[in-house]
């Protein structure tokens, strides 16, 4: 073989080279491009986030939607998926979550679920307040009529506390595209619609039996934002993160609740008692402290009438006084009336869930007021026998000789032996009665026994 042979297969050799490495970059090309669709695919499914709110409506649950909707910024989340359940709660707890509703990065979607659950009174202004509103069959909402539990209230006061309502309902449920009148009715008549009335009437956007069919029926469509702005919704098959109420928000979820809390501070102001009657044992004192701050805290978060505070004063005053002045039980029967009366009376809350139930008041009142006047009756004998110690406090109490005394012998009282006088004869075995002290001799009488015949 030649040299232009050679060369001529050396050329030959570059060239299918070449050619394998323009393969081999098509190659890669179209493996890049394939891959490419999955991230963008992935970067259109974005998380959707879940918060429950199924108690009522309270600075707890107000903080704890907030979270959520901060996380799903956080997130940059498709949507926020609200499931609600609650009987209704606080106005200023409701403003403040409504507000955050409409303020949301993230579309807000409220689903009334599940069937049985209800967004009543306040629960009906947030679901209104929402980009979509949805209601499980066999669910409800509604009945949102202001109600004043504090104090006695004008008709005027109550006609402006009504229009301050409808005015805040209107300020988002026009921008909402719902049905203004319907709204109202649910507040001005306290009207109620059942799932599919609420649909007909425009309340809410769609009725879904589970959040899977919810998710793929909103899944295209187009949500016009409180702002202005349009966005379309991604959300079948995203993933769902759901918030959970975090350790702060658990425990404050139950020391909010009317009923723990009254039982909170009426067991640390009968703890605190207790190291007032034996001092020196510190632990009632520091665990009582601590459950009447947990207790006046928890209180402070709900809407307390200060009549009923009163109430509960007094009726701490009337059972001390029992022990003190005996009145045959009617200062501890009148004490104990108070303390239900005004535990029964002292949140002032908008619904019954938020109100002191009547079998915790009467419970808790008889329970305190008679360990409290059992408690302060033995405090007060302790304190009275105190003024009765040595021989004279022998005074009246009954003896057993233990020997003839004729004048003198020994008698047994109190469990000590001591020497006694007596001025008539007295067997061994019979009673006799300390008349008087004489040095460490005891001046007795016998006690005789008078026989009916």
């Amino acid at each position: 073989m030649d040299r232009r042979e050679r060369s001529t297969g050396r050329s030959v050799r570059i060239v299918q080279r070449g050619t394998a490495a323009w393969v081999a970059g098509i190659a890669v090309f179209l493996v890049l491009a394939i891959a490419g669709p999955p991230r963008t695919v992935h970067a259109q499914s974005r998380p959707i986030v879940v918060i429950h709110l199924d108690d009522t409506i309270q600075p707890i649950s107000a903080d704890y939607l907030k979270r959520g909707l901060d996380r799903a910024a956080d997130v940059h989340a498709e949507a926020v998926l609200v499931i609600m359940d609650t009987p209704g709660g606080l106005l200023d707890s409701m403003r403040e979550m409504v507000a955050d509703i409409l303020a949301s990065p993230a579309p807000v979607i409220v689903y009334v679920s599940p069937s049985g659950a209800r967004a009543g009174s306040a629960g009906f202004f947030i679901m209104e307040s929402a980009d979509l509103a949805a209601m499980a069959p066999g669910t409800e909402a509604g009945a949102a009529h202001p109600v004043i539990e504090v104090g006695s209230v004008s008709d005027t006061m109550k006609e402006k506390i009504l229009n301050d309502a409808l005015a805040f309902l209107r300020s988002y449920v026009s921008v909402r595209g719902r049905d203004m009148d319907a709204a109202q009715e649910a507040v001005t008549h306290s009207k109620s619609y059942a799932a599919s009335e609420a649909l007909q009437l425009h309340l809410i956007d769609l009725i879904a039996p589970n959040i899977p069919t919810l998710l793929s029926d909103i899944d295209g469509r187009t949500v016009k934002r409180f702002n202005g702005s349009t966005v379309v919704l991604h959300t079948k098959g995203a993933q769902l993160v759901t918030v959970d109420p975090d350790l702060r928000e658990s425990i404050m979820g139950a020391l909010i609740n009317p009923n723990v809390a009254v039982l909170i501070l009426l067991a640390g102001a009968l703890l605190i008692y207790l190291e007032f009657h034996n001092p020196g044992t510190i632990v009632p004192g520091a665990l009582g402290t601590l459950l009447v701050l947990l207790g006046l805290f928890s209180l402070n978060m709900l809407p307390v009438r200060y009549t009923a505070l009163g109430l509960i004063v007094a009726a701490l005053i009337l059972m001390a006084l029992e022990a003190k002045f005996p009145s045959h039980g009617i200062l501890a029967l009148t004490g104990t009336a108070a303390l239900i009366l005004g535990t029964l009376t002292l949140v002032a809350g908008p619904i019954p869930q938020m109100r002191v139930q009547l079998a915790t008041a009467i419970s808790t009142g008889l329970a305190f007021g008679l360990i409290t006047t059992f408690l302060v009756r033995l405090a007060w004998r302790a304190q009275r026998n105190k003024q009765l110690l040595g021989p004279e406090a022998l005074v009246g109490a009954e003896a057993i000789a233990q020997q003839p005394i004729a004048p003198r012998g020994q008698v047994l009282v109190h469990g000590e032996l001591w020497m006694a006088e007596s001025p008539s004869p007295v067997a061994a075995g019979e009673r006799v009665r300390v008349r008087a002290v004489q040095g460490l001799t005891l001046l007795v009488d016998p006690v005789r026994e008078s026989v009916s015949r």
